[in-house]
């Protein structure tokens, strides 16, 4: 007589989990008009109103915002997506029933990495197509900047995800996790490069910034799709690649210490 049947793996559960997450996401078609909308009108605003080369550096403003666009809508389909994300399901006591099944936990934020996965890379290639197609933004042609393109993807990406997972146990429900999450995120944006040129910036706010991901992601893409001669405007008047790496290495652990710490399958009335 054959024994009981074993269970699925956290990694093939997880990879089920991943697709249910995005059938999910692309249902609710304001919140992907939204996600996919937000750093594509950004640019077209940004990209519109100045016009102008940028003095100094031999560039243009599109192709200067495409890069500060890039590392804030990762942040968008990363941290401020899954910190307001998780904390609704918390509320709404999805999780808890979740925690109940023999899924093993895993496999919860597995699927989470693959939807933040796929809607950070189908953000990213609207984004260029509509740089390149409407705004003349030059795509980087070397193996070289592609390979940092990738890498600082997929740590920028990380490092957000890992946030965004232990922010969510900060709302106190469901209702308050908008406010909580998106308040952080606007102010990064301002002190971080994305909207302001660093090079217009205060020195203490530059630094508060770069205590963030953000501001590591924009600078390192900023290396990728700008010449050299735009490294001038940089606070320390290179890409400083070694920096952004650590930083944003340091952002993926301390996130993923900051999770195992905080992260809670019940809300707080339930103890």
């Amino acid at each position: 007589m054959d024994g009981p049947a074993s269970l699925p793996g956290a990694w093939s559960i997880g990879l089920r989990r991943g697709a249910l997450e995005l059938r999910q996401f692309f249902r609710r078609r304001e919140q992907v008009v939204f996600t996919f909308a937000f750093p594509v009108v950004f640019l077209a605003l940004f990209a519109s109103i100045f016009s102008d080369d940028v003095k100094g550096a031999g560039i243009t403003a599109s192709q200067l915002y495409v890069a500060a666009m890039l590392a804030a809508g990762i942040m968008s389909t990363s941290f401020q997506s899954l910190g307001i994300s998780i904390a609704i399901e918390r509320d709404e006591k999805v999780l808890r029933r979740l925690r109940g099944t023999p899924m093993p936990p895993a496999a919860y934020f597995l699927g989470k990495v693959w939807l933040v996965l796929v809607t950070g890379l189908l953000e990213a290639a609207a984004l260029l197509l509509v740089g390149t197609t409407l705004f003349d933004v030059d795509l980087p042609t070397s193996a070289g900047k592609g390979l940092t393109f990738g890498w600082i993807f997929v740590l920028g990406l990380t490092g957000c995800a890992l946030r965004g997972i232990a922010i969510s146990s900060v709302p106190r429900s469901g209702r308050s996790a908008t406010s909580v999450v998106v308040l952080p995120f606007l102010v990064l944006q301002f002190i971080s490069g994305v909207y302001i040129s660093v090079d217009t910036l205060p020195g203490w706010m530059l630094n508060l910034g770069a205590l963030f991901p953000l501001k590591w992601m924009c600078q390192g893409f900023r290396g990728v799709f700008l010449p050299e001669s735009a490294a001038v405007l940089e606070q320390a008047g290179s890409w400083e690649y070694g920096k952004v790496a650590l930083v944003l290495g340091a952002w993926c652990v301390g996130g993923l210490v900051l999770c195992l710490l905080t992260f809670r399958w019940k809300d707080r009335r339930e103890g």
